[in-house]
């Protein structure tokens, strides 16, 4: 059952509503890229950045002189510019397009079953999950791609689930001005499964409501049950 915090703004489903889910609480928090990248004079070249992983290599006890070996740190650094390409994309700019022609539609638009994958701030590995977006318009809509551009571009971060919820919420409400956001995030945490407690199967929801969403339980329970999380 939700649980909403004093400020109006915090939403807790607790485990029992999702089987197999730890919950985490997630709180809109602006401006949407609060977590800076490094400034272009201080990054590392490619040339460093490969040296780097011929020493991690080395580290982990094998020889990076080796045929096998010899051109990884080549491909390491260039599936890192994949895997962190967020750092260099502006979630302002993939929203703003936006329409203003909504004929008589007032109701709640959704994008749904959106794959994403991320990488832990903590421990670099992957966190791979679904996300779900809803908001009921203002004055204007934006492409359904937009939206998840938007989860790709901060998904594409070194993160926590918390932050890339509030990330994408902020994001929307900034350039559309809706009259209300749902978002549902679920997502395996391989620092949970390959690591540590070796929980394979656990999944983490995090869930964020403004708006009319905030303020009307049935709304939530609308937006869950679109997505298929209704109880």
């Amino acid at each position: 059952m939700a649980s909403q915090s004093s400020g109006g703004s915090l939403y807790n489903w607790h485990a029992s509503d999702f089987r197999g889910a730890f919950s985490m609480d997630a709180v809109i928090k602006k401006p949407a890229d609060a977590v800076a990248g490094t400034p272009a004079g201080d990054r590392p070249s490619r040339e460093e950045a490969e040296r780097a992983v011929r020493t991690l290599i080395a580290w982990a006890g094998d020889n990076p002189d080796r045929d096998g070996l010899r051109d990884t740190p080549r491909r390491v650094v260039k599936v890192y510019e994949d895997f962190y390409a967020g750092y260099r994309a502006s979630a302002e700019e993939a929203l703003e397009r936006t329409f203003e022609d909504l004929g008589d539609y007032d109701d709640i638009v959704i994008l749904r079953d959106i794959p994403f994958y991320s990488h832990c701030e903590h421990h670099m590995v992957p966190i791979v999950g679904r996300a779900h977006v809803a908001y009921y318009p203002g004055e204007k809509v934006v492409g359904l791609s937009k939206l998840a551009r938007v989860i790709d571009i901060y998904a594409r971060r070194l993160q926590t689930q918390e932050r890339l919820t509030s990330q994408v919420v902020s994001a929307v409400d900034e350039a559309l001005k809706p009259r209300g956001i749902a978002i549902l995030i679920e997502a395996e945490h391989q620092c949970m499964t390959l690591r540590g407690i070796h929980k394979h199967g656990a999944s983490t929801v995090t869930t964020q409501f403004t708006g009319v969403f905030r303020d009307d339980p049935a709304e939530q329970q609308c937006f869950l049950t679109l997505v298929g999380r209704s109880r």
